[in-house]
C-alpha cells in the first residue's frame, strides 16, 4: 500500500496513471473479442504474404532459399484456409483487418531487396526479412493458440498449433539455409 496525502491507496483504487491510452469506442472488452481481433489481424497478414513471398522468391538466387520460400508459400496458402476454418468454428465470417506490423515487415523486406545487389548479399537480406516475418507469426500464433485454449476452443487451438509448428519449421529452415550457405557466401563477397 502506498500512502499519499494521508490517504491509503489500495489495488481497487489505483493512482491515476500518466500516459494511459484511452480505448477506442470499438475496443475489445473481453478475451473472446481480443482473440477474434487477433484472428482478423493474422488473416490479413497471411493473405498479404501470399503476395509478398513470390516477390522474395523472384529476387532470390540461392536454390535452397528459393525452395524454402516456395515451400512456405504453399504452407501460407494453407494457413489462410486454416484461419477460415477457425473463423467458422467460432461462428464468425472470415474477415481481415490490416495488420500494421506485417505491412511494415513486408515493406522492410522490399527495402532490403531494393538496397542490395542481386546475389548472395540480397539472399542474406531476404532471409533476414523472412525470419522477422516468421518470428512475428510465431508470436501471434502462440498467443492465439493460448487464447483459444483459455476460451475452451480446443479444436481451434489444435488448428492454430499446427500452423504454429509450421511457422517454427519455416524459421528453422531459413536458419539452415543462412548458416549452411548463404551467410558464408555473402561474407566471402565482402
Amino acid at each position: 500500500m502506498k500512502i499519499t496525502d494521508n490517504k491509503k491507496e489500495t489495488a481497487s483504487q489505483p493512482e491515476a496513471k500518466k500516459g494511459v491510452t484511452k480505448a477506442k469506442s470499438d475496443a475489445a472488452s473481453g478475451l473472446t473479442e481480443l482473440f477474434e481481433d487477433g484472428l482478423k489481424d493474422i488473416y490479413w497478414a497471411e493473405k498479404a504474404l501470399t503476395k509478398a513471398i513470390p516477390t522474395m522468391t523472384k529476387n532470390a538466387t540461392s536454390a535452397d532459399l528459393i525452395e524454402a520460400l516456395n515451400s512456405h508459400l504453399t504452407e501460407t496458402e494453407e494457413h489462410v484456409t486454416r484461419l477460415e476454418q477457425v473463423f467458422k468454428l467460432i461462428g464468425q465470417k472470415a474477415s481481415a483487418k490490416k495488420c500494421d506490423a506485417m505491412a511494415g515487415l513486408i515493406e522492410e523486406g522490399k527495402g532490403i531487396i531494393e538496397e542490395t545487389e542481386v546475389g548472395v548479399v540480397r539472399d542474406a537480406g531476404i532471409i533476414a526479412a523472412a525470419q522477422k516475418i516468421e518470428h512475428y507469426e510465431i508470436a501471434t500464433y502462440g498467443t492465439l493458440r493460448q487464447f483459444a485454449e483459455t476460451l475452451g476452443l480446443t479444436e481451434a487451438a489444435g488448428i492454430l498449433e499446427l500452423t504454429l509448428d509450421e511457422e517454427k519449421g519455416a524459421d528453422k529452415k531459413l536458419t539452415e539455409v543462412a548458416v549452411n550457405a548463404v551467410n558464408l557466401e555473402a561474407a566471402e563477397a565482402d
